[in-house]
């Protein structure tokens, strides 16, 4: 056994996150760590990896296991190149060359019974060098580099200069490097493009070691992954099989518990009607006094707490002129440097157009070109009249210490408490959500709170950069649901076919632009 959790209960507040929870992995286990945002998925890697202490229970690992964890929130380096966090992938290596040079540092003044001792020790260390292949990582870091695409952006760029898409891959690749006995990823697949997420299948699908899998990505859970643990209601519950086989046995679960609490509560009812009808009769006291202790000592079912569904709806305000926007021999770029060919694209009103390709080839630059965020190169934008857009930026700006309610109030200033609270709740968060400051949220419980502000603001356009990264698969169905009935005009970036091919009217491949494809 790789990892033993064993009673484990952890609260924020007055809410259980977890409670007396068992958990285990065993060798080559591809597993699926499935739930809604919020249900403290992210929290259960932080108390794994020894971050977070548990309230009780414990967590034991197999004795020298190397865990590799790939954070969603994790940050990289300011001033270290791409080539340089690679190459971090192999500080304990490092640290072996450095203990090997520091003992023959030793080996001047020593007896020769010391000598033989650091050179056995010096040949230990050597072998584990050769077993890591230590003397051909820079051809390693080349090869995975080059699997995820971050050759073509330059080994020898900042890591501060990159976009989402490609420091997640930079994450990606370092771990890859690492090769670590076992692999916790936290949404992996955010940002990432199709061609990279086809290459992380097959990389996880030959993987021999274990690893677990934090996703909302069903296409992607249902081709790497033999078992499922749903995180709902503070338990941890497994599944064996792929995501359709968990949805399969949850709903069985859920229909036979739902019929035998039916069963229960009407029992229930009977024995109440009997002992109170029949408790004060001489004759049937004891047969009353009988039922009221089956009563007494009876193990209630409970049903679980109906979970909060996000209801999406986007106010709409009047409706556009003919053209939402025209580009001119348009170049779009940051600091006058080109990153894109000079291009013409129109948009009409009512389209509703996606924007695809790899990361980091300018999609956001594109949008926020159009929006007059960022100037262009060269050549023109022109937009049309009457136009009320709405932009739903990839990643968060800084919040500071607000609460969900500032953040709402700082947008819309006018609206009372009771509207805040009611428009936040209608986006699937708690009250305990709301209270909280957005820092603290999860990825997509913030992404929840962004939507909200989109939805009470009046548009007939959308710009959406990204906008199904960390939601649960409610939320994006809800979301779908919301957009293919918006009557106003939508440009979408998003890399998941599944969410955008039922309603795009069209989509347009960045990378025939870009100067970086």
């Amino acid at each position: 056994m790789i990892l033993s959790v064993s009673n484990l209960s952890h609260g924020f507040g007055d809410r259980a996150i977890y409670s007396n929870v068992s958990f285990r992995l065993l060798k080559g286990e591809h597993i699926g760590l499935i739930g809604a945002n919020g249900e403290g998925k992210s929290t259960f890697f932080s108390i794994i990896t020894g971050k977070l202490m548990p309230d009780a229970g414990t967590v034991e690992w197999a004795k020298n296991v190397r865990v590799g964890y790939l954070d969603q929130h994790a940050v990289l380096t300011p001033g270290m190149t791409i080539r340089d966090t690679l190459n971090s992938a192999f500080e304990f290596l490092y640290d072996i060359e450095n203990q090997i040079n520091d003992i023959y540092a030793q080996m001047g003044d020593v007896s020769e019974e010391k000598m033989n001792e650091l050179l056995e020790e010096v040949g230990s260390l050597q072998e584990l060098l050769e077993s890591h292949d230590f003397y051909n990582i820079d051809v390693k870091v080349e090869e995975v580099a080059r699997a995820m695409g971050l050759t073509d952006i330059g080994l020898d760029r900042d890591v501060t200069e990159l976009s989402g898409g490609q420091r997640t891959k930079i994450l990606l690749a370092k771990l890859l490097l690492e090769k670590p006995d076992i692999l916790l990823l936290d949404e992996p697949t955010n940002y990432l493009d199709t061609n990279h997420i086809e290459w992380l299948k097959r990389y996880l699908n030959e993987y021999e070691n274990a690893f677990i899998l934090i996703s909302h990505d069903v296409p992607f859970l249902n081709s790497v992954v033999n078992l499922i643990y749903h995180v709902e209601n503070a338990e941890i519950t497994r599944y064996v099989g792929d995501y359709n086989k968990f949805l399969e046995g949850y709903e069985m679960k859920k229909m036979q518990l739902e019929a035998a609490y039916k069963k229960q509560q009407q029992e229930i009812a009977e024995l109440k009607d009997f002992v109170a009808r029949n408790k004060a009769r001489v004759a049937t006291r004891n047969m009353a006094m009988s039922r009221q202790k089956k009563l007494d000592s009876m193990e209630v079912i409970e049903l679980a707490p109906e979970r909060i569904k996000p209801e999406f709806q986007f106010k709409e305000a009047r409706a556009a002129g003919r053209y939402i926007f025209q580009t001119k021999d348009l170049v779009t770029g940051y600091d006058g440097v080109a990153l894109s060919k000079p291009f013409n694209l129109t948009l009409e009103r009512g389209e509703k157009v996606v924007f695809k390709g790899a990361n980091g080839i300018g999609k956001t630059t594109l949008l926020k070109s159009i929006l007059g965020l960022i100037p262009c190169v060269s050549g023109k934008v022109e937009l049309g009249d009457y136009l009320y857009t709405g932009y739903f930026e990839q990643e968060l700006t800084n919040p500071g210490n607000r609460t969900c309610i500032d953040e709402m109030w700082t947008e819309f200033p006018s609206m009372v408490q009771y509207e805040i609270r009611a428009a936040l709740a209608k986006c699937g968060l708690t009250t305990r959500h709301i209270e909280s400051q957005v820092r603290v949220l999860s990825g997509g419980e913030q992404a929840k709170v962004r939507l909200c502000k989109l939805m009470n603001r009046e548009t007939n356009v959308l710009l959406l950069d990204e906008p199904t990264n960390h939601l649960d698969v409610d939320a994006k169905e809800e979301l779908k649901r919301a957009l293919t009935e918006y009557r106003g005009t939508i440009v979408l970036i998003c890399h998941e076919p599944d969410f955008y091919e039922s309603f795009a009217t069209k989509v347009v491949d960045v990378s025939e632009y870009s100067l970086l494809a």
